[in-house]
């Protein structure tokens, strides 16, 4: 007989993780279900580790669909396979966006999720180890911390922007984003804070919470218009008493719904998927930030680049081990901002990365010194594109096309973006630091130079959103409760139910949603 449990939750990610969390507060009965490993491995912890595992066992390996605006790219698309999904290998950044975005959900008719309506969620999941104020709580299960290791660079890319006239921003997710500065970090300790970590493993001694990774689900089952469970890929079933939970993310939730017969209909009979409940919108409106980057060559040993070489990595790792210092301790990308690309919009529309470190695997492996990288991503692209199935084959890799640049006007503003970031290098306060800029490099000066170069090397920014749309309108996929439109027992919490991509990184919207969702389940399930 197939066992029963009042929640089924599919995704142990940023958001899956908290569910289990929250919901399991209460006697109900709560299953999560990771398709990826265990987060065993030293790396998911150190702070700098992620540059290794999003390439290898931390990210199924995926790309995007050949990019018709980039020239045709496949670009890598790191999806994490690991409990604790995209918390467990980013690059811990914690920002939230504009108050603004959260208020034009609101104003699409999205009750409940304003800014002043979310602020709340966002200080309930934080431990902040700075702030406890409007904008910031402590007590929360989420370590948000100051960065740890950063460099002297830093400091003089601050006084670059100042030249600029960008200011100084001590608090990016707090009353305004506009500014440059240091990224709050997901970490506690100078380790990961990963929602694994900060939420599953102080709970998984609760008996009334079972947490199984490794174990794919084949899809989720629908009988007579409600969710009832799930069958996993070996063919066993299980049921769901109250409700399915669907929380894998703006890639795999409407990947997985679509391989429960569940979306445009038309795409389901082509792959070959029996057509449970046709809904056009299922993995539409997927929304994303690309990257843009400059890569300048250091005058001295000013960055982290030489601690990539096998001896200097063996006393890097002895550093962290022995007092958490040194560049083992840093994310890598701690200092950024957000500024204007288009001066008159609502809220920056920019975000800027100061990579500590050349990016070797951009080509530029020749300098003395190593280097520095600066990122730029615009923040609220038009473009839209989409998650498609391959074929009915749930182990088959889906269809991802952000459709990069469709909308021109993306593509004028990340000019803009690229053109900023490359003036910040440019500043005084860096020469002493900077040699010359190598990426793209002082010849490429026009804005077809520069889009031609950001199609050869621009790379996604990990920030994928929107695929199962929440609204009021008759397309929305979800409702603002986030109850699935059109079948009962069914909700999807995580960063595809985004109407709009948030104006910076998604991990800490993901939580906030998650933190959110828990709280009207129980509200409206009475558990």
């Amino acid at each position: 007989m197939a066992q029963t449990y009042d929640f089924i939750i599919i995704g142990g990610g940023s958001a899956g993780c908290v569910l289990a969390a929250r919901l399991s507060e209460t006697k109900a009965s709560v299953l999560l279900l990771e398709a990826g490993g265990r987060d065993w491995h030293p790396f998911y912890k150190m702070p700098a580790g992620f540059a290794k595992m999003t390439k290898g066992i931390g990210s199924w390996g995926w790309f995007t669909t050949p990019q018709e605006h980039l020239g045709g790219r496949r670009l890598r698309y790191t999806q994490a396979k690991v409990i604790g999904g995209g918390s467990s290998v980013n690059a811990q950044i914690y920002t939230r966006g504009a108050a603004q975005d959260y208020d034009e959900w609101r104003q699409l008719g999205c009750i409940g999720w304003s800014y002043e309506s979310v602020l709340p969620y966002f200080r309930k999941a934080e431990d902040n180890d700075t702030y406890n104020d409007r904008y910031h709580g402590k007590g929360g299960p989420l370590g948000v911390s100051q960065p740890s290791a950063p460099l002297p660079i830093c400091d003089a890319y601050f006084d670059a922007a100042a030249q600029m006239g960008i200011p100084r921003n001590m608090d990016m997710a707090g009353e305004r984003q506009d500014g440059v500065g240091y990224y709050q970090l997901t970490q506690r300790n100078v380790r990961r804070s990963s929602t694994s970590v900060a939420y599953l493993d102080p709970v998984r001694h609760r008996k009334n919470l079972t947490v199984r990774t490794g174990t794919q689900v084949r899809r989720i089952m629908v009988e007579q218009g409600r969710a009832t469970g799930v069958e996993l890929a070996g063919g066993e079933k299980i049921h769901a008493g109250t409700e399915v939970l669907l929380s894998s993310g703006a890639i795999g939730s409407p990947r997985m719904l679509q391989l429960s017969g569940i979306g445009p209909a038309d795409h389901l009979t082509e792959v070959g998927v029996p057509v449970v409940f046709d809904q056009p919108e299922v993995g539409s409106n997927l929304q994303d930030h690309l990257d843009l980057f400059t890569i300048c060559e250091c005058r001295g040993d000013f960055t982290y680049d030489k601690y990539a070489k096998p001896l200097w990595s063996v006393v890097a790792g002895l550093q962290y081990l022995i007092n958490h210092s040194g560049p083992v301790a840093s994310s890598l990308f701690e200092t950024g901002g957000f500024w204007y690309a288009d001066k008159d919009a609502r809220s920056p529309d920019i975000q800027f990365h100061l990579g500590l470190g050349s990016g070797i695997e951009a080509g530029v492996d020749h300098m003395p010194h190593g280097g520095v990288t600066l990122n730029s991503a615009y923040l609220r692209p038009r473009s839209r594109g989409t998650v498609r199935l391959a074929s009915d084959d749930a182990s088959a890799a889906p269809l991802i096309d952000p459709n990069y640049w469709a909308d021109p006007y993306d593509k004028e503003m990340s000019i803009r973006g690229l053109r900023m970031v490359r003036e910040i290098m440019s500043q005084a306060a860096l020469k002493p630091y900077v040699l010359a800029e190598r990426l793209p490099g002082p010849d490429l000066t026009t804005d077809d130079d520069l889009a031609a170069y950001a199609a050869a090397h621009a790379k996604t920014d990990h920030h994928p959103a929107g695929t199962c749309r929440m609204g009021v309108d008759p397309d929305a996929v979800v409702d603002p409760r986030l109850r699935f439109n059109g079948i009962a027992g069914l909700r999807v919490v995580d960063a595809s139910i985004m109407p709009r991509l948030v104006s910076a990184n998604t991990n800490a919207t993901a939580i906030m949603i998650a933190e959110k969702a828990a709280d009207m389940i129980r509200e409206d399930t009475g558990i």
